[in-house]
Parts: C-alpha cells; sequence; structure tokens
C-alpha cells in the first residue's frame, strides 16, 4: 500500500481492454525472466517522464484492482431522489483509480444496475428518478485498470422518501411584541421557518381567513411573506401563522397595529379669567388614530392680530391655566391632540373670548418703621499691649461703635491726657488711635480708652512698656 493514495484519472479504460489485461494472469511466469535487461533500452528516454512507466504496467498483465470503497452512507433522500457519500478505498495500488460505478436494484431482488452512465469521479452521487415508496439497495464499484473492485453495500435497503423535519416557526424579534406602521405605508414582513417535506402554510385573522384583495401571502420552502401594499385602520389586528408537516404543526401570533393622526379634542371652554389669567378645560378626541395620546399642545391669540403662538406643548393634563397675559387685550384659545404619530391636522378651538380688563392701580407705600439705631458704646478691638523704645515714636489703636456718635477720652495712669502735644488724639469712623511721640522714660504706664454717651460708656486699657536702647561694645570700651 502506497504512503500516499495515487489520484483518480480523468481518461477511463474501456471494458473490452480490461478483459484482454485478464487474459495473461494465469500465466505469470514472464516476470522472473531477464526481459525488463532487455527492455530497459526503452525505459531510458527520460523525455517521456513518469507517464510512460504507468503505462507500460499494463503490458506485464500485473495490475490489480482497488480494494472496495469505505464509509458508504446516505447523506439525504427526498420523494424521488437519494445522495449518498463514500470514501476512497484504502488500497488503490500504482495504477490509480479511474472512478466509480454506482449500482442499485430494488429491495427482494439482485437485478443490479448501474444508475451512471460515465464513472463517477467524486465520493458523492445523487440518484435521481426514482419512485416514491420503493425500497432499494445500493452499492458501489471502484474501477481502475485492474478492473472492478469489490463493493460496498448499504448494510439496510433506503425508503425513497423526503425525510420527515419537525416543522419550526423562525419569528424575528422585533416581530415577537407588536409591529406598528402608519396608514398608507407598504406592510412587507418575512417570517422564516424550518421543516421537511415542504410545510403546508396557512395564515388567519380572527380565525377566519385572509382577504386576497387586501393581504397577499407568498410562501416558499424557507420562509413565508406577508405584504399589504397600502395598509389601512382594518388591517390592524391578531394574525396567525399555521405550518404543518404531516402530523406535526407549529403557531406563531403577529400582531398588526396600523395607527395615525389623532383627531382634535371634543371640545374646549374656558372656565375662569382672573388678573393676567384664564383656565381651560377640555375633553379627550374621539379618535385617538388607534393609539394612545400622547400629550396636547395649546395655543393662544390676541383678536387684534390673529396670530397664533403656542404657550403648552406635551401638556398631559386635560386642563391648564395660561398666564401672563396682556391687560387689555382678547384672547381665543385652541388644543390640538397629539400621539406618536404626530399633531392632528385641526384643533379644537374656545367659542366664547377671555379679556383682560384693566385695573386701577393705584401706588401704596409700604408702612415702614424705622429702625432705632440708638446704641451703647462698645468696642470691637481691643488695645494691645506694647513695648518700644525711648525716643522712637509709637501708636495705640483701638475701634468702638455706638450711637450717637461717643466722645473718645484717652487716660495715662486713669489721669486724663487732655490736649497734652506729646500726644497726638485721633478718631475717624470709630478708628480710634493715640500716638506717643518720642516716648521717654516716664512715658511707660497703662493707657486707658473711654468712649461714652447718652446710652452707657466702655473703657479698655493696655500696658506700654518704654525700654532705654542697646549700647554697642564700642562705647562701653
Amino acid at each position: 500500500m502506497p504512503s500516499k493514495p495515487a489520484p483518480i484519472k480523468k481518461a477511463a479504460k474501456k471494458e473490452p481492454e480490461k478483459k484482454e489485461e485478464k487474459a495473461p494472469e494465469p500465466a505469470p511466469e514472464p516476470a522472473p525472466e531477464p526481459a525488463p535487461v532487455e527492455e530497459a533500452p526503452a525505459e531510458a528516454a527520460p523525455a517521456e517522464g513518469e507517464a510512460p512507466a504507468e503505462g507500460a504496467a499494463p503490458a506485464e498483465g500485473n495490475v490489480e484492482p482497488t480494494s472496495a470503497p469505505v464509509d458508504l452512507f446516505v447523506e439525504d433522500k427526498n420523494d424521488n431522489s437519494v445522495t449518498i457519500i463514500w470514501s476512497q478505498p484504502e488500497t488503490i495500488g500504482d495504477s490509480g483509480l479511474d472512478g466509480y460505478v454506482i449500482e442499485v436494484c430494488k429491495d427482494g431482488t439482485e437485478d443490479w444496475k448501474a444508475v451512471n452512465e460515465d464513472l463517477q469521479k467524486s465520493s458523492r452521487y445523487v440518484i435521481k428518478n426514482q419512485t416514491t415508496g420503493d425500497r432499494l439497495k445500493i452499492r458501489v464499484v471502484a474501477v481502475n485498470e485492474g478492473g472492478r473492485s469489490p463493493p460496498v453495500t448499504l448494510p439496510e435497503p433506503v425508503l425513497v422518501k423526503e425525510v420527515a423535519d419537525r416543522p419550526k416557526i423562525r419569528m424575528p424579534r422585533f416581530l415577537r411584541q407588536r409591529y406598528v406602521a402608519h396608514v398608507g405605508e407598504k406592510v412587507n414582513l418575512t417570517i422564516p421557518f424550518t421543516g421537511k417535506p415542504k410545510p403546508e402554510v396557512s395564515w388567519t385573522k380572527k380565525g377566519a381567513a385572509l382577504d386576497p384583495k387586501r393581504v397577499n401571502i407568498r410562501s416558499t420552502e424557507r420562509d413565508s411573506i406577508l405584504f399589504i401594499r397600502s395598509a389601512e385602520r382594518d388591517d390592524s389586528g391578531v394574525y396567525e401563522m399555521c405550518l404543518k408537516v404531516e402530523g406535526f404543526e407549529d403557531k406563531v401570533s403577529l400582531t398588526l397595529q396600523i395607527v395615525e393622526l389623532p383627531g382634535p379634542p371634543a371640545s374646549v371652554k374656558i372656565v375662569d379669567t382672573w388678573g393676567f389669567n384664564v383656565a381651560l378645560e377640555w375633553t379627550a378626541p374621539k379618535d385617538n388614530g388607534n393609539t394612545e395620546i400622547t400629550g396636547y399642545t395649546i395655543q393662544k391669540a390676541d383678536k387684534k392680530t390673529g396670530d397664533w403662538f403656542t404657550v403648552l406643548e406635551h401638556y398631559h393634563r386635560l386642563n391648564a391655566t395660561i398666564s401672563d397675559l396682556i391687560m387689555g387685550n382678547t384672547y381665543k384659545f385652541r388644543v390640538f391632540s397629539e400621539n406618536k404619530v404626530g399633531m392632528s391636522e385641526s384643533a379644537a378651538v374656545t367659542k366664547e373670548e377671555a379679556k383682560i380688563l384693566k385695573t386701577g392701580i393705584d401706588y401704596k407705600p409700604l408702612e415702614y418703621k424705622e429702625h432705632d439705631f440708638n446704641e451703647a458704646p462698645k468696642f470691637t478691638t481691643s488695645l494691645s499691649d506694647r513695648a518700644t523704645t525711648v525716643g522712637y515714636s509709637t501708636k495705640l489703636l483701638c475701634s468702638v461703635r455706638g450711637f450717637p456718635k461717643p466722645k473718645i477720652e484717652w487716660m495715662k495712669n486713669q489721669m486724663i491726657i487732655g490736649d497734652d502735644p506729646k500726644f497726638r488724639q485721633i478718631c475717624v469712623q470709630g478708628i480710634c488711635s493715640l500716638e506717643i511721640r518720642k516716648p521717654g522714660n516716664f512715658d511707660g504706664g497703662v493707657y486707658s480708652c473711654r468712649a461714652k454717651n447718652d446710652h452707657g460708656e466702655a473703657i479698655i486699657s493696655c500696658k506700654l512698656d518704654v525700654k532705654q536702647p542697646a549700647v554697642p561694645d564700642a562705647d562701653k570700651k
């Protein structure tokens, strides 16, 4: 057995030639003779390649048929054909493989007949033009220069009949809940399915057959198409598709909703008018367009101009208050209905008008109670203890509030400083300061600031320490 199967030849030998090759097989004596040595010059022509070497084999009479094909089984079948496949023989030989012969006979007979006129090159064949219900025995024979191989036969006769496959409808995801289309649109829905033999498809609506004038159904072996050229609201409803194969069936429901623009609200009226406001009420439309109402649009128009302006959109209630109207103007109102298709083409208009009256306006100032700002003096920033050097001016700071403006007095060691020119006293916007000009050794002590008015007085104090200047080392020497 070669390590690699020989390829199938394209040209097959005729049957008479095969019989002539079999004739010299009983006398194999020429093989051991030294004749091949004499014929070596004839084979020594390398220009011919390997083809002459293969062609020389039949002259020797050593060509043998291949082994039987393997793995024969039925791939598919229907009411008038059977498809079989197989694998090539395990042993082929140096002469290769010319092709296959497929033979059949009815069960209970041995009248084998070939169904292919020419040798079959591939390992798959469709046996056509058979009678439904027949039971066939099938076998395959490999052919090469050595003749026919042993046949490989199906273990059981094959019944020529479509293999029944339970029907199953593959409903698309977008059709599983509800399919919505607008009036006048085309509806073209394709629903795939599986099943063998070809399933029988039927459509109904509310248990009755469909009107072919309104709905067209086209079914193939794989899917069914529901087509409506121009949808109308009467086409809405639940459609049922039924698929049957022999004793099996599968059903599915399809909800179709055809929608359009809604009608206007049934009525609208002005309930009340006050100030710059108008209260409106209206009722839901009689025709919702075969879908729910999603809101309302309210508009107003001034009698002088007649131009309509939108004041509320996508409003969900059946009443509303319109505000910020202009005094002295007369208004009319209208209301549109809305659904998922859009806004109604017409609106409900109020029969009466709302007039915003002019009213006299008298300015009445608010009574104002004057605030009592009287307050006793209070220091908001205290004095801080300080230290200074003899001859260096320093300043003490504090802040005070009170009303009437308090009188400020500075004291040193509880003695009023007065108009002593050594001290400079300033008080501006409640900020009080005392500047001590070039203090000496006796200017240290406790300084106090006193503030008083008609409602009381306050006093704060701090300590001032006057130090001697530092003496350099050179002066000490």
